[in-house]
């Protein structure tokens, strides 16, 4: 058993482990830059470290001044969260050097699925379905000839990062021609990794993902899917669970086909599968993420388990809670990211949170890391607050949804709240005719 927890992030999701700690009796240490120094998971926390200035390279991105936090205050374990270090297999390794317990899957399952390429291969040998594609590009001239054999239009993805960068939709070999060597600078400022592949573009998906877990006993537990098709630029911005695109044999026969790969390999903690699904209802392997996912709440709310906690048992070296049986959703769960942009032109809104009201009541859930005073930076990730309801039925919950989003009050910076208002009342959401062109449609 841990009697201390190092938790390497920050904001709502920091939150978010420490409340999970301390649920299991446990001590937790926060890490912060100079700027957070009075944020809310600093204030929340057993103990906290200054670990650098604001610029996230020399603070939640800098692993000796995170380990030394860690040896300073006599952490047993580290929970990444999401983003910054979460994938990083070098940290992973690092803590282990170091006696420190990584809350998370394996250095070598990192390096497994981090790479989109290589996690295509592996998922294809362990019998999921992959969309076409290709193999890495090796220049431009490579590039126009994988694209005319795969045909077009292709979608252009970087191997090693995600986000959106270096991602193009491209339609013809000029296309392919302007955009290749760009494309590819930006993946290596981003990532320091230029290598690119094509997918057969799809028009107008779905994009539908899969939480797992798996113990160190061979374990693993399928725990449904969530709606993510809400995006803009690749950025999930709302998510529901379950997905009524799928249907129960849908559901019960991927369920079954994940538990089988991911058993195979021999998968350990939390982790997303990603699929896109086509026009005819088939689902394709996208990618796996080996960590927590932002939208988890959803998931929680409808299976009933605390995903948190389950990691840390799983990294404690117990077994899963729930095993050997799949576990059914109960009623629907829908998750707003609530960002400090405007809502119409996106553009980031930083500043201090001069006025706060958190929807409240029966089936309402809220994640986050602001507080009346506290300080949005410029910083980081615009996230400053997650928005979760569960109902009965979908439309309960859409409609308890627009009533939560009514009531939030967030004043001295702006916010996308009516962005989700408007995405609520569209009538093609609420007949859940939805795909990932969804909001470029609704904005005309």
């Amino acid at each position: 058993m841990f009697e201390k927890v190092l938790i390497a992030n920050r904001g709502e999701i920091a939150l978010r482990v420490i409340r999970s700690c301390r649920e299991r009796g446990l001590r937790t240490v926060a890490v912060h830059s100079e700027i957070d120094a009075d944020a809310l998971h600093t204030r929340l926390a057993d103990e906290a470290i200054c670990i650098g200035p604001a610029e996230a390279a020399r603070s939640y991105l800098h692993i000796p001044a995170i380990i030394a936090a860690a040896e300073i205050t006599g952490a047993d374990a580290v929970h990444p969260g999401y983003g910054f270090l979460s994938e990083n297999p070098e940290f992973a390794e690092t803590c282990a050097q170091c006696d420190l317990v990584f809350i998370g899957p394996t250095p070598e399952q990192m390096r497994q699925w981090g790479d989109k390429v290589s996690a295509r291969a592996l998922a294809k040998s362990l019998g999921l379905p992959i969309l076409e594609g290709t193999e890495l590009l090796t220049d431009v001239d490579d590039a126009v000839k994988k694209a005319e054999s795969l045909g077009f239009p292709v979608l252009l993805k970087a191997s090693g990062g995600g986000g959106g960068k270096g991602m193009q939709v491209l339609r013809s070999a000029e296309d392919v021609q302007a955009s290749f060597e760009t494309a590819r600078a930006e993946c290596l400022a981003a990532f320091g990794n230029d290598a690119l592949y094509f997918e057969r573009f799809l028009e107008r998906p779905r994009h539908i993902e899969f939480q797992i877990l798996g113990d160190k006993y061979g374990n693993i537990q399928v725990l449904g899917e969530r709606e993510c098709s809400i995006q803009r630029r690749h950025q999930k911005v709302l998510e529901e669970a379950p997905s009524v695109a799928l249907t129960d044999q849908q559901r019960t026969d991927m369920s079954e086909t994940i538990r089988r790969a991911m058993s195979k390999a021999g998968y350990l903690s939390a982790g997303t599968l990603e699929f896109l699904v086509d026009d005819r209802g088939e689902l394709t392997f996208l990618e796996m993420n080996p960590r927590i996912q932002v939208e988890h709440p959803v998931t929680e709310l409808i299976m009933g388990v605390d995903l948190v906690a389950e990691q840390i048992r799983i990294a404690e070296g117990e077994a899963l809670e729930v095993r050997d049986q799949p576990l059914a959703p109960r009623g629907h769960a829908i998750e707003c990211r609530i960002n400090a942009e405007d809502p119409d032109t996106f553009a980031p809104s930083p500043g201090v949170i001069t006025e706060l009201h958190m929807a409240g009541g029966t089936g309402v859930r809220i994640d986050s890391g602001i507080y009346g005073g506290g300080r949005v930076p410029p910083h980081y990730d615009p996230l400053v607050a997650k928005i979760i309801v569960h109902a009965p039925t979908r439309a309960q919950a859409i409609a308890k949804m627009q009533r939560a989003l009514s009531e939030t009050i967030i004043g001295g910076i702006r916010t996308n709240i009516a962005l989700h208002q408007r995405i609520l009342q569209h009538p093609a959401f609420e007949e859940g005719r939805i795909s990932t062109r969804f909001l470029d449609d609704l904005r005309g």
